[in-house]
């Protein structure tokens, strides 16, 4: 399951920013010929985090090499290469046991002295169900997504987006339970770090495309170099300072006014939600897609019916129980899942030498 990151103030943003620089997502366009050739080629340093037999690994590289070779009938203009990556649990951990967002409603609901004591009774009773989840193992109920959707919406409603963006980040600075040496801000897959690292090189952009709120996931990735507008998610509506009851098609914003998160949820960006934000957003169709879960398998499907161009898509499947906590049967059963569907599997356990770097250990 998911978790995320930490605030940071000034002095830890700089430090986590200059630690991770080399890491820098591929949000940012490289800079290449109009010819669009390879801009980087796969060495020993491109994938230092991976061990050497990785097949994924392989099958990106060969991938990449191939499209942006302009010899190559597989050949993809820079403007086309286009890749999407969900966020919690494909570079971010989200095995702690539960998603940042969860873990951040429980602390507002349950211990936030700001509004603990303001949550209505849905609410309270949306957070119980992941508090019993995380410290009892009870099954969620069905359809929890959707419960806990409304339920944050709810929560959150009536911040600016300024002050939810830092309650994001104050938030991230918590230690991630189940880990010592990590804050929940430094929670990234190291080794995917250097996926984003070698798409930007390769003049792909790259998207967030996740379930989460799509404030959170922006607080949560900016510290990669992901601009605002590369982030999709979970939404709300908004409403200005001094609208009212006024539609946003009756009112004109004033000078100055501010914007502030409603209790109204516009969508859950999961499963086939995810594809029509791409289609809406981006207005592309991706040529590549990662992600960790069946919430994902639409996003790749789309990718892998890209009418133009060769795409591809990745799962990656948590099967380490000694660095991570993972249930390896499961993840062992969906990589068996993702080969038939058609996905490239990235094996946490097999394919990577490290997943939060030197210093994280599992509790």
């Amino acid at each position: 399951m998911k978790k995320t990151f930490k605030s940071l103030t000034v002095l830890a943003f700089v430090a986590f920013t200059l630690q991770t620089q080399a890491l820098i997502s591929c949000a940012s366009n490289a800079s290449l010929s109009t010819s669009g050739t390879i801009a980087q080629k796969a060495t020993a340093d491109t994938f230092a985090l991976w061990n050497d037999n990785a097949p994924a690994k392989q099958a990106l590289i060969d991938y990449v090499t191939a499209v942006t070779d302009e010899k190559s009938p597989d050949f993809i203009p820079v403007k086309d290469r286009i890749a999407t990556f969900d966020m919690d649990g494909t570079f971010i951990g989200e095995l702690y046991p539960t998603y940042f967002e969860y873990n951040m409603l429980m602390y507002r609901v349950f211990d936030d002295p700001a509004y603990k004591d303001k949550a209505s009774d849905d609410v309270k009773e949306t957070v119980q169900n992941i508090r019993d989840f995380v410290e009892n193992g009870t099954k969620l109920p069905d359809h929890f997504d959707m419960k806990h959707a409304y339920a944050a919406a709810k929560a959150y409603a009536g911040m600016t987006i300024q002050e939810f963006d830092a309650y994001v980040k104050d938030y991230a600075k918590h230690a991630a339970p189940g880990f010592s040496g990590m804050s929940f801000a430094e929670s990234f897959y190291k080794p995917m770090l250097e996926v984003f690292d070698y798409l930007n090189a390769n003049g792909f952009t790259c998207y967030v495309v996740s379930g989460s709120d799509r404030f959170i996931c922006r607080a949560l990735t900016e510290s990669l170099g992901f601009e605002p507008n590369r982030v999709i998610g979970m939404d709300v509506k908004l409403r200005t300072s001094n609208q009212g009851d006024s539609g946003g098609v009756d009112y004109t914003m004033k000078k100055n006014e501010q914007i502030f998160r409603t209790d109204e949820l516009i969508i859950k960006n999961l499963k086939a939600n995810k594809v029509f934000q791409i289609t809406q957003e981006i207005g592309k169709v991706p040529v590549l897609s990662f992600g960790n879960s069946g919430g994902d398998a639409a996003m790749h499907n789309l990718a892998l019916s890209n009418p133009k161009y060769r795409s591809a898509a990745f799962m990656l499947i948590a099967d380490d129980d000694a660095r991570d906590w993972a249930n390896r049967e499961k993840g062992l059963a969906l990589g068996k899942q993702w080969k038939e569907a058609g996905y490239n599997v990235i094996s946490m356990r097999d394919d990577w030498k490290t997943i939060y770097g030197d210093g994280v250990k599992k509790e």
